[in-house]
């Protein structure tokens, strides 16, 4: 018999596609929802849970309703309900209580979707002493205990349960500040550690910061401004190495946020159109300019996620909408070779978009110098 316990925080990710970098808070989850923000973490649940369907003799433990309840269930499986909330107001204290609870009950697998402040949680209610997975729903995933995508979590979760993943691993929990990440400041702290079922493929790295690098920001930046169209809107994603193409342009970009660009003819100055786009803005323009866009990410450093951690507005709708060929793919050498034989990530909370940006992709790591990368859904 396998035993595992299951926790969704209703609330993750509700802040991504409307632009509000994190969900942590009463305050800031009202904000999203009057900008008309919808939760994910159930669907993205459901997705891991549909892969434990060959797990034979499994039981599972989980909280009322939209904490897990309603996401085993719509998975098929029949689950054992323990605790109370209050539905529609649940805390992190409802997370740590349900995660001590489950692994009271002797559960040989917890596994709880949400985002870095959820796995934060986790570590508090059980520490080291209960192996713990997690299903990335929420928008700033810094810490390693991630799987790459739902689908992965429900995989892995699969394998360990089955005895295929003979061993566990520490991996780093890991927060930042979300007011300072608002105002455009990444300050990362690591909590502690969780005991996670390990394979390579299937889990996510811990976030790495990416080194300076003057000489091969300033070559990208100017390959990509050298070949602007003229009355192309550029939509471009965090980081710095779009902040180094926008500084080229002549135009402030928000380090952390979704800026969007219009090139003029040869010689004129760069239009910003648009500061810290949310999901509905960038709709918004694209309609407007009949969806002449382009695309321009970098992959976050260690992670290798080009869509789906920390630029949620980028929406599978956007991306729909602009089109696979014009999104544009920039990074230093360095952060590539940091990667190693990892390919490039994408979990954009939308499956389908997902499979139609994996193959291959031409990455611009300088003036006229390309890298030719491996996509992954």
């Amino acid at each position: 018999m396998s035993r595992v316990g299951l926790v969704v925080n209703p609330v993750a990710g509700l802040g991504g596609r409307v632009g509000l970098k994190g969900s942590d808070g009463v305050e800031i989850q009202a904000r999203a929802r009057a900008l008309g923000a919808e939760p994910h973490a159930q669907e993205r649940a459901v997705e891991a849970l549909e892969k434990l369907a060959g797990v034979e003799n499994l039981e599972m433990v989980t909280y009322p309703g939209e904490m897990g309840a309603d996401a085993a269930r719509a998975a098929g499986l029949a689950p054992e309900v323990i605790g109370r909330i209050v539905p529609g107001e649940t805390t992190a204290g409802d997370t740590r209580q349900a995660a001590r609870q489950m692994h009271e009950r002797g559960i040989d697998l917890l596994l709880f979707a949400g985002g870095d402040g959820t796995a934060r949680d986790v570590y508090q209610a059980v520490g080291l002493e209960q192996p713990a997975l997690g299903i990335p729903a929420g928008v700033k995933i810094h810490s390693a205990v991630y799987a790459t995508n739902p689908a992965s979590a429900g995989r892995l979760a699969a394998l360990y349960l089955q005895g295929q993943v003979a061993g566990l691993r520490e991996a780093e929990v890991m927060d930042i500040d979300e007011d300072a990440f608002r105002r455009g400041s990444l300050q990362a702290r690591l909590y502690g550690y969780l005991q996670i079922p390990y394979r390579a493929s299937l889990v996510q790295g811990g976030k790495v910061p990416s080194s300076g690098e003057a000489a091969s920001l300033a070559a990208i930046a100017e390959d990509v401004a050298a070949k602007m169209e003229s009355g192309c809107l550029y939509i471009l994603g965090p980081g710095t190495t779009t902040r180094a193409i926008a500084r080229e342009l002549g135009v402030d970009k928000t380090l952390l946020g979704v800026d969007v660009v219009r090139a003029g003819p040869k010689g004129q100055k760069v239009e910003l159109v648009a500061a810290d786009a949310n999901e509905s803005k960038l709709l918004e323009l694209l309609e407007a300019h009949g969806g002449q866009a382009r695309i321009v990410v970098t992959p976050i450093g260690g992670q290798g996620y080009l869509f789906g951690r920390g630029n949620q507005q980028i929406s599978p709708r956007v991306i729909e909408r602009v089109g696979k060929e014009q999104i544009v793919v920039v990074s230093t050498p360095d952060k590539l070779h940091a990667l190693g034989t990892q390919p490039l990530l994408v979990d954009s909370g939308d499956r389908a978009v997902d499979e139609m940006l994996a193959g291959y992709v031409l990455v611009v790591t300088g003036y006229d110098e390309r890298a030719v990368r491996k996509v992954s859904a």
